[in-house]
Formats: structure tokens, C-alpha cells, sequence
């Protein structure tokens, strides 16, 4: 799979902004080319759903096909975007480690591909080189751009499931270093995230009752109504039909993750005798 056919895909949303930025180092003139051909005049550079108006003449009027065109933006968009984040999170404590690598490419694998885990782990080491070219701060200044761009066109279930997978990478050698929970946070309070989302996700694993007031966001001193309401925030916004058109695997992910959350309500319930 060639970086331009792969990152061309991405011609919706991601186009401008820091991450159309960071993506024209991989592409070049492909994703320029990419970039003219839905910016052309009869549809005024405007986007929908990932694809612009011209997009849709493209592939003809067969509603099937452009919503399938659709979902492959999305999906192109999202990857691009985790693996820009992950190459922040990754680097935190100033390792990058194998085991978090290797999940990458496991997340690639799964998800886009044996073709996408070269090319991953291709942009994921450039976007190593681009942060050592541009030196911690103004990399950290790219990537809180990148996190509001990612607000502004992501919806929250979205971004969550964006989030949880970059704590997964940060959980893959078994130990999370204080300056990855604090990175973590930092693109969540980027990315106009709950501070309580991180917390939330690292404590999903756990089995103590500590752990599940955790998951829910809130204190072992909360009411009964404020556990159920709690629960209910989290069962919708986690709910994995939410994310399906980012792919079968994300859609799996999330509904193990709702299992999690599952699982810590009801130790909570039990508890409660609820």
C-alpha cells in the first residue's frame, strides 16, 4: 500500500489544518493532487461525510458505493490521526518501546491490513524524525492543533474510542509512566475531553471496587441515582454502534470496552445491593 493511495484516501476534514499538514510530508504531490481534485470550482472546496460533492460525481450516484467510499475517509482519517497522537504518546518518557510499537502494528494489522503495518510503521518513525526536527515544544504546539482539529470533526464516541486506543499503546509493556498518563491527558484536554476520560479507561482492567468507582467517573461517596446516571452516560456514549463505520475491529474494541464498563457496574451494584 503506497502512503499516497493510503493518506490520498484522507480528503475530507483532515485535509487542512496540522494534520493535512503533517500528511503532505508523506504524500507530497499526491496528496496535492488529492487535495485539487475536491477543491475544484463546481463545488467550492467544500467537504461532506469525508468526501466532497465532486467525490460523489466520481463514483456515481450508486448509494452504496459512496457510503462505503465514506467510511474508508473515515477510517483513513481516524488512523492517521491516532498514529499522529501515538507518535506523542509513545515518546513521552523520551523511549520509544518496542511493546508499544508492536501493538501499533497489531492495531495496523487487524484493522487495515498486513499492507498497512509497513507504511504505519513507516509514518510513525518520520513522525519521530518530524518531532526531533521540530523540537519538543513546537511539536507539542502541532499536536494540541492537531487534538482541535480532531474536536471539531470527530464526534465524542469517536474520540473516545480514539482515546482508549491510545491508552492501550501507552498499557502494552505493562507499566504506564507518569509522563504518558500526563501526555495522555494533555490530548484529551486537547481534544475537549472529560479529565476524568483517562482515568476512566486506565482503571477498565482492574477488578477492585476502588477501580470500578473509577471507570464510572465517580466517588464511592456518590448516591445511588448519581451511579445510575453515571452508568447510563457512559453505556451511550461507549455504545459500539457509535463507532461502526471506523471498521469491525474498532467496533469490537468498543464493545469490549462497554463490557469493562459493564462489568465495573455491576461490582458497584453488588456492593450496593443494587
Amino acid at each position: 500500500m503506497a502512503a499516497g493511495k493510503w493518506i490520498g484516501g484522507v480528503v475530507g476534514w483532515m485535509c487542512g489544518g496540522p494534520l493535512g499538514a503533517l500528511a503532505g510530508i508523506f504524500v507530497g504531490a499526491l496528496f496535492d493532487y488529492g487535495l485539487d481534485s475536491v477543491n475544484k470550482p463546481d463545488n467550492s472546496g467544500t467537504h461532506t461525510g469525508g468526501y466532497g460533492s465532486g467525490t460523489r460525481e466520481a463514483f456515481g450516484t450508486n448509494g452504496n458505493t459512496y457510503r462505503q467510499r465514506t467510511e474508508e475517509g473515515q477510517r483513513n482519517n481516524f488512523l492517521f490521526a491516532l498514529l499522529v497522537l501515538a507518535s506523542y504518546i509513545i515518546r513521552a518518557d523520551g523511549r520509544v518501546m518496542h511493546s508499544e510499537m508492536e501493538f501499533v502494528r497489531r492495531f495496523l494489522h487487524a484493522n487495515f491490513g498486513e499492507a498497512a503495518v509497513m507504511e504505519g510503521d513507516s509514518i510513525l518513525r518520520r513522525l519521530f524524525d518530524e518531532q526531533k526536527r521540530q523540537g519538543e515544544h513546537n511539536f507539542k504546539n502541532t499536536v494540541a492543533g492537531c487534538c482541535r482539529q480532531i474536536a471539531d470533526n470527530m464526534d465524542y464516541p469517536q474520540r473516545l474510542q480514539l482515546l482508549n486506543f491510545l491508552v492501550l499503546i501507552s498499557q502494552a509493556d505493562g507499566k504506564v509512566p507518569v509522563e504518558e498518563i500526563a501526555a495522555l491527558k494533555e490530548c484529551a484536554a486537547w481534544m475537549r475531553m472529560r479529565a476524568g476520560d483517562v482515568d476512566s479507561m486506565l482503571n477498565l482492567q482492574g477488578d477492585s471496587l476502588d477501580d470500578a468507582y473509577k471507570v464510572l467517573g465517580i466517588s464511592p461517596s456518590a448516591t445511588d441515582d448519581e451511579v445510575r446516571r453515571a452508568y447510563r452516560r457512559l453505556a451511550l456514549e461507549h455504545h459500539p454502534d457509535r463507532v461502526a463505520t471506523l471498521g469491525e475491529d474498532i467496533r469490537r474494541a468498543a464493545e469490549k470496552k462497554l463490557q469493562e464498563i459493564n462489568a465495573a457496574k455491576e461490582r458497584i451494584y453488588k456492593a450496593r445491593g443494587l
